[in-house]
């Protein structure tokens, strides 16, 4: 029985009790169309900013495989999660968190690998050494390598990712204020470093 569009229903004592129509649900965003508009994003930031990031990779975890990999893994559960972002400037800021994280989570691993892996005779140089030579004949990754992670992170992310304190601190989900302490002890620190070199 309606009764001024609600459903009446009557209680124990025989009283009308007006109880609400069900509220009509939203419309679905046709999943189709959503897949199409998440591919269509992912592929522009992709081909805008795919090198940048493989080259921060690059210098987090120092070697270019390893961070071709940890970059497609970014950009892979981008996509997946991108209905919660559906904003360019939060996606990618979102891939430069999930870059640092992954380099992070690679670096961790090796070192678990490291110190569990045989020891190599000691006059037969391994393939890796060999490679890590090449990379290390630039004084500056060199002198890189020597920070703690946090503090060649911060360099990194600003001289080659170009980011500022804010978008660092972002990324690496500290302070602005830990941006710049890091970022003032490692410059403090490759500075002596290379003088003494010299």
């Amino acid at each position: 029985m309606g009764w001024g569009g609600a459903v009446v229903r009557g209680d124990v004592a025989g009283r009308a009790i007006r109880v609400p129509e069900p509220k009509a649900r939203p419309a679905l965003r046709d999943p189709v169309a959503a897949d199409r508009d998440a591919a269509g994003a992912v592929t522009a930031l992709y081909a805008a900013h795919y090198r940048s990031l493989v080259g921060l990779a690059v210098l987090l975890v120092h070697d270019v495989g390893t961070a071709e990999e940890v970059v497609q893994e970014s950009f892979i559960a981008m996509h997946s999660r991108w209905r919660l972002l559906r904003d360019s400037e939060k996606g990618l800021a979102y891939l430069r968190r999930s870059v640092v994280n992954g380099s992070r989570s690679v670096l961790r691993h090796r070192q678990v690998v490291d110190r569990n892996a045989p020891k190599p005779p000691p006059d037969m140089p391994s393939a890796e050494e060999g490679a890590v030579e090449l990379l290390e004949r630039s004084e500056m990754v060199a002198a890189l390598r020597t920070l703690p992670p946090r503090q060649r992170e911060v360099l990194v992310l600003r001289y080659y990712g170009d980011l500022s304190e804010t978008q660092i601190a972002q990324a690496m989900r500290i302070s602005t204020g830990a941006v710049k302490s890091h970022a003032a002890r490692a410059t403090a620190a490759l500075r002596s470093l290379l003088e003494n070199q010299k």
